[in-house]
């Protein structure tokens, strides 16, 4: 647990000392810092995500590497759907819903295309990998 920290901090710093831009396995990919609240403990967290635009939000995947838990942010976002992000120099706050039904199966399409990877960890895992959709608010 202590290494994922070290690393998303890494990650953290990187994103915000290039504007946005972070190299690594994230080299050019869109990635946003989500700023949310534990749902148990009511720290606040930033993770690091992979993001889709979509529309004027942005849709997040809660993969985990294909592990057969979903990440904690997943828990937060449901005990706590206001947050907020950074995307580049942009801090915007978003109310997060997960996307269900067709809409869910659309945008992991569309992240499956541009980073396979998410075929890997969609067949590494039983469960359906969740999506969510920041809206601007």
């Amino acid at each position: 647990m202590a290494e994922r920290r070290d690393w998303n901090a890494a990650v953290i710093e990187e994103f915000r000392e290039n504007g946005g831009r972070v190299g690594g396995p994230f080299q050019g990919a869109d990635v946003l810092l989500l700023h949310h609240i534990g749902a148990r403990t009511g720290s606040r967290r930033v993770s690091p995500l992979l993001y889709l635009p979509d529309g004027d939000g942005f849709a997040i995947f809660g993969s985990k590497g294909g592990a057969s838990t979903n990440p904690d942010w997943y828990h937060n976002l449901l005990a706590n759907p206001d947050v907020s992000v950074e995307v580049g120099t942009d801090h915007v706050d978003v109310t997060a819903r997960l996307a269900t039904g067709e809409e869910q199966e659309r945008l992991y399409a569309r992240q499956r295309e541009a980073w396979p990877a998410f075929v890997d960890y969609e067949q590494n895992t039983d469960r359906t990998i969740p999506v969510f959709v920041l809206e601007p608010r």
